[in-house]
């Protein structure tokens, strides 16, 4: 019922000339090449041409022989850049990635990632900072992006994310365009601003989630149109994680928590704009809000989940901005096409440099929450690398909010589960194994145990205070102990505003990699 056919779809007749099949398209990919692609979690991205590649070299033996540097605003379908990891068919990878295949590539060290705010590494895109080279220019070799439509003057006119795109056409030197006619047009739902360089860098006057303060569609020039391709693939959509005990009672924190600041006036009867990242604890905020007792709620984030169509069912939210619509690709993405009329003019689509633009984020005083690995007692978190050195997927745009927004929240169990002990690890420990999101930042830490309160505290209170609202019981005298050996070595040398103790910070850690479990019963 939503089908299309390819000449409805682009307006701009000129490029009907450059029509081909996908086939005919893979003779212009070079190994080496810098490849920039649409999407922004498994959601905008180009599937035709990257199957078709990956079909390619797997046919024809090429692992490892016809790789590319892939330049993508955030993590795509597991069916595109996982596959391509599995095929040896990926050398750099910027900024953010989600797979078993590519996430092995990372760690063993085949394939070469930059882990990047995702803000800060679209305009450093566009400035050419990735793609450097002796001529100065920083070009992408190649741009594949997945469109609705195209308008008459050859605007883009993008589908369920906008990702880096305006970004990526400033620095391609060539541009292959899906035109996925399988799924409804998007047209009029995004917001695109195509941002200046410094100093002639421009204001985004963004006042509400709603404000619109760009156009509909991406300007590219006919002229860099390499060649056009129909997709009748689908969004490969990320299932959403299913809500527990242990989620809904962070969840219920985080609620009780929102009820005390407006009860004290610190907060708005309808709070403020609100950033949620993604899985089971974001779920459950979500869902816990659309029984809630807040109404006219605003969201200025950087996906849109599943559960974000149960808030605006609810009554409860009133618009939503965002980067991506991120829904699972059942039932998420049905759903919303069968309502998408009624969800049409209450969600924006922005490209990332302004979805998560610091600017805006400020402003509007957002509410952010996010999830961290695990997060130490002085508010480090540690949201990128287990053990200090094993690539999960990447800061993503978690800090872009929560350094800039009026609230900046973090949430995690207590404790993971493992094999190797009952309780499992602790989140919660002396000092994270590598910083993401320093103390500086961090207002508020949240886990099924309870919610800490950081703000106005020093970080000795700071310390004391996470120990008690925070940490599994079972783990609560552990890091007791600790903090009180650390504060009375380091205040009898004068050296005591952050008590530390170098040579046993990471003895729990130590002791996880060494006997299973990370439960110290002798710091010495």
């Amino acid at each position: 019922m939503f089908m299309s056919t390819l000449a409805s779809r682009v307006r701009c007749k000129e490029l009907m000339n450059k029509v081909v099949p996908v086939e005919q398209t893979l003779d212009y990919f070079k190994n080496g090449m810098n490849l920039g692609w649409s999407g922004f979690t498994p959601a905008g991205y180009p599937k035709a041409i990257p199957i078709a590649l990956a079909d390619h070299v797997e046919k024809n033996n090429l692992q490892g022989k016809l790789k590319f540097n892939l330049f993508i605003g955030a993590s795509v379908g597991a069916e595109t850049e996982d596959r391509w990891a599995s095929l040896d068919m990926i050398d750099r990878r910027w900024p953010y990635q989600t797979g078993k295949n590519i996430a092995k590539g990372i760690n063993s060290g085949k394939i070469r990632m930059g882990d990047r705010h995702l803000s800060m590494f679209a305009q450093d895109l566009a400035y050419g900072f990735y793609t450097k080279d002796e001529s100065g220019k920083g070009k992408i070799d190649i741009a594949i992006i997945e469109v609705s439509e195209v308008n008459e003057d050859g605007g883009l006119i993008l589908t369920s994310s906008c990702g880096v795109v305006p970004e990526i056409l400033q620095v391609a030197d060539k541009v292959i365009l899906e035109v996925n006619t399988g799924q409804p047009s998007f047209e009029g739902m995004h917001d695109i601003v195509v941002a200046q360089d410094p100093p002639n860098r421009q204001i985004f006057p963004i006042t509400e989630a709603s404000t619109r303060i760009g156009t509909t569609y991406v300007p590219c020039s006919p002229d860099k149109i390499l060649a056009v391709v129909e997709s009748k693939y689908r969004d490969k959509g990320r299932a959403f994680s299913d809500m527990d005990e242990t989620s809904e009672a962070i969840a219920d924190n985080i609620l009780d928590f929102f009820q005390v600041e407006v009860k004290l006036g610190r907060l708005p009867k309808n709070l403020l704009p609100l950033q949620s990242g993604v899985g089971s604890i974001a779920n459950a905020v979500v869902g816990g809000l659309a029984k809630g007792p807040f109404y006219n709620l605003s969201v200025y984030t950087e996906v849109l989940q599943d559960t974000m169509l149960d808030l605006f069912d609810s009554g409860r939210l009133d618009f939503a901005s965002s980067c991506s619509l991120s829904l699972s690709e059942d039932p998420g993405f049905p759903r919303y096409f069968e309502n998408m009329e009624k969800y049409r003019d209450k969600i924006l689509l922005r490209p990332l440099s302004i979805a998560n633009a610091p600017e805006p984020i400020r402003r509007l005083g957002c509410i952010a929450m996010n999830t961290p690995v695990e997060f130490d007692i002085y508010a480090h978190a540690n949201s990128t690398l287990i053990g200090g050195t094993r690539m999960i997927n990447g800061i993503g745009g978690s800090g872009d909010f929560l350094r800039n927004a009026f609230l900046s929240i973090m949430h995690s169990p207590s404790a993971r589960p493992t094999k190797t002990d009952p309780t499992g690890i602790t989140c919660v420990v002396p000092k994270v194994t590598h910083v993401d999101h320093t103390e500086h930042d961090l207002d508020v830490l949240v886990t099924e145990q309870g919610l800490a309160d950081l703000r106005g505290l020093c970080p000795r209170d700071r310390a004391q205070e996470i120990i008690n609202k925070c940490a599994h019981p079972d783990y609560k005298p552990i890091l007791q102990d600790y903090f009180d050996m650390a504060s009375r070595e380091c205040l009898s040398k004068g050296v005591g505003h952050e008590p530390q103790i170098l040579s046993k910070v990471y003895k729990m850690q130590q002791n996880l990699a060494e006997n299973g479990t990370m439960k110290v019963y002798n710091w010495d």
